[in-house]
């Protein structure tokens, strides 16, 4: 009786001893989608805001002097070409990547409809991490994260927006975000 009791008594404190050493261990943070966002777009709000990036093609250059964001100043030879001055609310609402005030409009031929410049919004937004799916483990102890990175258009005027969503505009890339534990929290290591 006496042996039973103590086998009791010492099998209780093996369970009790297992389940205080269970306790004591750490266990690894989950990291969600959500979280994974906040901290992607926390990257995101800690880098310089940049404007936009915009093609303006055949369509583009139509909605632009119909905004009055440029007018024709030169005609050539060519009918095909042209020059387009930047007009007062276009230099507030674009700027050129050359720097300049001249669109140098020249397409291969008349029927060219693909030629394209690229002109960059004047307002200066943060990028946005959207579509951010499940964390995936790496099996080194990282996980990885796929999401879209998106033009923030907040502050452009309408008629930039309309032409930024023309075909061949590229609004959002797929990246991919590696994330490692650091001190016992998740920390975003880099954005591919």
């Amino acid at each position: 009786m006496k042996n039973a009791m103590t086998r009791k008594v010492f099998a209780g404190l093996v369970v009790l001893g297992a389940g205080l050493a269970l306790a004591g261990c750490k266990s690894t943070p989950a990291l969600s989608a959500d979280d994974a966002q906040r901290l992607i777009q926390a990257k995101y709000d800690q880098t310089p805001p940049s404007g936009a990036l915009v093609r303006v093609d055949d369509l583009g250059m139509r909605q632009g002097v119909t905004a009055k964001y440029w007018d024709r100043s030169k005609s050539y030879p060519v009918r095909w070409w042209a020059d387009f001055k930047l007009t007062p609310d276009g230099k507030k609402a674009l700027t050129l990547p050359n720097g300049g005030d001249t669109i140098e409009w020249r397409p291969a031929n008349a029927d060219d409809k693909t030629f394209a410049v690229n002109v960059t919004t004047v307002a200066m937004n943060h990028r946005k991490a959207r579509d951010v799916k499940d964390p995936e483990d790496q099996g080194d102890g990282t996980k990885t994260v796929e999401f879209n990175e998106a033009v923030d258009l907040t502050g452009v005027p309408a008629p930039l927006q309309d032409i930024a969503h023309d075909p061949g505009n590229q609004l959002s890339t797929h990246r991919t975000a590696t994330f490692a534990l650091q001190g016992g929290a998740w920390a975003l290591q880099s954005i591919n």
